[in-house]
């Protein structure tokens, strides 16, 4: 399956103003880098992969259309999948590439 190209741009769209952000083919979707570190993508499988802080992840897991990125037959540690329905509105969409966002500005740059 092909990612989404409508989520894609309006994650673009979110991010529009992100010093540092690239976009970067990968896992069959289009990532979304700060600084080199991922913080999204709209995923080849649907929806979106959102890379949160490990320890908030377990609880993030509890929520509505929310799974872990699975790889390989293992469960990513602090990797979630959020399918379409919890994307829905623009608002929903903008929380997970907060997420994602926080994320990838904690960790050192790569470039």
């Amino acid at each position: 399956m092909a990612y989404d190209k409508a989520l894609a741009a309006r994650v673009r769209e979110l991010l529009a103003d992100e010093p540092g952000l690239t976009g970067k083919a990968m896992f069959g979707g289009l990532g979304f880098l700060v600084h080199g570190n991922m913080a999204v993508a709209a995923s080849g499988e649907g929806g979106l992969m959102v890379r949160a802080d490990p320890e908030a992840g377990e609880g993030l897991l509890e929520e509505p259309d929310v799974a872990p990125v699975v790889m390989r037959g293992r469960a990513m540690t602090g990797w979630l999948r959020v399918a379409d329905g919890g994307l829905a509105d623009d608002a929903a969409l903008a929380r997970w590439v907060a997420v994602g966002l926080a994320r990838a500005r904690s960790l050192p740059p790569k470039n």
